[in-house]
């Protein structure tokens, strides 16, 4: 089950709905959590879950607990938005922060009287190099909680334009420092983070998130093939648990005429550099497609919105049933409605 924001963790902290939203789809072979803010600052969305105090990870203890009694597996998606973010929801009604203080041209979600509306996101400020360490550290410390709660492991959030995408691509990346220029220095904080959260909870215990060329949230790289051969080269030495791929625009077409990429030859880096772990797949599959990208060589393949309306997805898979529709409209924020009356079959 792939990471799906639901917006529905007031003050952030994860509620006894959350277990049974979780719960209910404990068939799936792994859920992947939302994304789960790492820091108050990593905040970008209203209602979203942090991994970072007393209360969210009481909340987290009992979400992990429920699924693993249903016989479930489940590991915690780690988040900094970076740049995608709104002053109302930073401490102190700070500016995000971002590689470079270009604001995205996306929007973000605030709660207005109870209700969740997008609005644009803030202008960022340029993070200090001397600020870059303690973001490191917060990715640590959220997968030592992350273990402490009860997850199976941690999926470290680094696609879709959010901080860790941000420094890596050309188009949000104009630093000159260390950390932006070349490719070597853009690919810099997404490996630290890495090897900080693998040195902590060991490698067996870690994914990763990439996507090369999705446009969400206004991210764009000048050479997308060298810089994911480039990425995916050093974490084939990390030993990871699995590496999760969007192919594609997240939530869109598969394949983008403006921007080609090729993923077999990525995932042959990635097994000629000596990566053993998982090769997860995700964009728009259906029953079908997976098949064919399992014969194709794929490990895992991850379903996302079909899971929402469709708690027993894989036994649905399994029989062929048909799939019970999504009610858009109450996808983000809400309560019980739209989150956990979808019945299985």
């Amino acid at each position: 089950m792939a990471p799906l924001t639901r917006n529905r963790a007031p003050q952030a902290i994860p509620t006894s709905l959350m277990a049974t939203y979780y719960t209910q789809r404990a068939s799936a072979g792994l859920i992947i959590t939302e994304a789960t803010a790492i820091s108050p600052q990593a905040q970008g969305y209203a209602d979203v879950p942090g991994l970072y105090s007393t209360e969210q990870l009481d909340g987290w203890k009992k979400v992990t607990h429920a699924v693993h009694e249903a016989g479930g597996k489940i590991v915690v998606q780690l988040w900094h938005v970076g740049r995608v973010s709104h002053l109302e929801l930073q401490p102190h009604f700070a500016k995000p922060v971002a590689p470079s203080a270009i604001r995205a041209n996306t929007k973000t979600v605030l709660m207005r009287d109870g209700v969740p509306t997008f609005v644009e996101t803030s202008e960022p400020r340029a993070l200090d190099a001397t600020e870059i360490p303690g973001i490191v550290e917060d990715y640590r410390h959220a997968a030592e909680n992350a273990i402490a709660c009860g997850f199976d492991g941690v999926e470290i959030h680094a696609a879709n334009g959010y901080l860790i995408d941000q420094f890596l691509k050309t188009g949000s990346n104009h630093r000159t420092d260390d950390y932006g220029g070349s490719l070597r220095n853009r690919a810099r904080l997404l490996l630290e983070v890495v090897r900080a959260v693998v040195d902590d909870v060991g490698g067996d215990r870690v994914g990763i998130r990439l996507s090369p060329v999705t446009p969400a949230n206004d991210v764009i790289d000048a050479d997308p093939q060298q810089t994911f051969d480039y990425v995916i080269h050093h974490l084939a030495e990390m030993k990871l648990a699995y590496i999760h791929v969007i192919e594609g625009a997240t939530g869109g077409a598969r394949v983008l005429a403006d921007r080609p990429f090729d993923y077999a030859a990525l995932k042959a880096v990635y097994h000629s550099a000596g990566g053993s772990g998982a090769w997860m797949v995700n964009n728009g599959y259906t029953a079908e497609l997976a098949s064919e990208a399992l014969a194709l060589g794929a490990d895992l393949i991850a379903f996302g919105r079909p899971f929402i309306s469709n708690p027993d997805l894989p036994h649905r898979l399994r029989t062929g049933a048909a799939l019970t529709p999504g009610d858009r409209s109450t996808f983000y924020g809400g309560g019980v409605k739209g989150y956990t009356d979808y019945p299985a079959l």
